[in-house]
Order: structure tokens, then sequence, then C-alpha cells
């Protein structure tokens, strides 16, 4: 597990990304990247990765589940915001499956490492 010092690092980092996923996910204009050529679900996928990972190394003591149901519900609010005709975005369901499977794919692959790496043993 991570020092406090460590962790607390990492809580800021995910709060700062979580705040800046916000604000992409409800700016109406949205910036353009190298990314959008591959589709938005993409930059779902990524943005719910990474969310998840720092997120489970954040917080090692925290049920990886819990945090996985956390940030779907995180997902699925972002989807009724963008559904809010004032928002001027367009909600998709499909962004709300991009972000679950990015985040069942990183929790499932992430806890073994974390708890791996706590006892000790190096990674593989």
């Amino acid at each position: 597990m991570p020092p406090e010092r460590t962790a607390r690092a990492l809580r800021i980092l995910f709060w700062l990304l979580l705040a800046t996923a916000l604000y992409f996910a409800l700016d109406p204009r949205p910036p353009r990247g190298p990314l959008d050529r591959l589709g938005d679900k993409w930059e779902h996928m990524i943005a719910f990765a990474t969310l998840t990972f720092v997120a489970v190394l954040a917080w090692p003591r925290r049920s990886v589940w819990r945090i996985a149901v956390l940030l779907a519900g995180f997902g699925a609010l972002i989807e009724l915001l963008q559904a809010y005709p004032a928002i001027h975005r367009d909600s998709d369901w499909r962004d709300f499956v991009a972000d679950c499977v990015a985040i069942a794919l990183t929790a499932l692959t992430i806890r073994p490492l974390v708890n791996r790496f706590a006892k000790g043993r190096a990674l593989p």
C-alpha cells in the first residue's frame, strides 16, 4: 500500500481528474484531439480506466468493486446531465457502456497488481 503522503497525492490527482472529466463531458464545445479519429468511445474508456486506476491506488483499502460502482454512477450521472437540453450535449447509453467496460477491465487487472506490489513482490 502506498505511504500516506503518496496516497494523499493520488487522492488529489483523482479529484482533479474527476473534475476535468466532468468539465469536458459537459463542455458544449469539447476540444478535438488525436483520439477523435478512433471514436469517442475510446476517449470514454481511457478516461474511466485512468479514473479507476488512480482511485484504486489512492484508496487501497477500499473494495475495488465499491470504487467501480461509484465510478459507474459518475458515468451515469454524466449521461443524465448531457440529456438536459441546456447542456447542449448528446447523451448516449453506449458511452455509459464504454465507461463500465473500462472500469470493469481496469478493476479486474489493477487490484492483483496492487496486492502483489503491496506484498513486496516484483510485478511481472
